[in-house]
């Protein structure tokens, strides 16, 4: 069976950084995991660091660009599928939705690196960055078939469909975990605030 431990346990095989526990991936955390214990999204290291890099701004600044993108492009699609009319513009647009999200891919690994100390498969961000690899794989399937001239307009359409289904999907669960943290931070504040008085 297919779990968050067997992944994250090929994924710490493959990683050679000798510093695990100064790049918070050892310990109480991964323990916490396995036990089926609910640990912090954030440790309060890894909360400083987000809010000290910029690529948090960046990242906060391209998501809603990239949904931005994403709407248009849909309107796009669903218009070239209903009426056979103005596949050029459409296919425009998802090549330029697909760049965005590669291009939040990379800064998002950073970011990751970062706060986290790996690149990709942090235990807070695990399940959407598997889920993220999906939507990437649909997207590069979507220009390597758009390239290679494989199908028609509607099949490459459809299959632009699939992947922004699967991006919808994955946006939603970024959004809940951004939810999560900020529950967890007035949580954390509001626990702070009863402990200084």
């Amino acid at each position: 069976m297919l779990t968050a431990d067997r992944f994250t346990g090929i994924f710490k095989a493959l990683d050679a950084s000798p510093w695990n526990a100064a790049t918070g991936r050892g310990g109480k955390r991964q323990a916490g995991i396995r036990r089926g214990v609910a640990t912090p999204l954030y440790t309060p290291e890894e909360r400083r660091r987000r809010d000290a890099t910029p690529w948090t701004l960046v990242q906060g600044i391209l998501a809603p660009v990239q949904f931005l993108v994403f709407l248009v492009s849909l309107g796009l699609v669903l218009n070239y599928l209903t009426t056979g009319e103005g596949y050029v513009a459409a296919t425009i647009s998802i090549i330029a939705k697909t760049a965005i999200l590669y291009l939040i891919m990379v800064t998002g690994s950073i970011w990751e690196k970062v706060v986290f100390g790996r690149w990709l498969f942090a235990p807070a961000f695990f399940w959407e960055d598997v889920f993220s690899m999906l939507v990437l794989a649909l997207h590069t399937a979507y220009l390597l078939v758009l390239v290679l001239g494989i199908g028609d307009g509607r099949g490459q359409m459809m299959l632009a469909l699939a992947a922004y289904a699967a991006y919808v999907v994955n946006a939603a669960q970024f959004l809940m975990k951004l939810r999560a943290a900020r529950r967890e931070e007035t949580g954390w504040r509001g626990g702070d605030a009863g402990q200084m008085t």
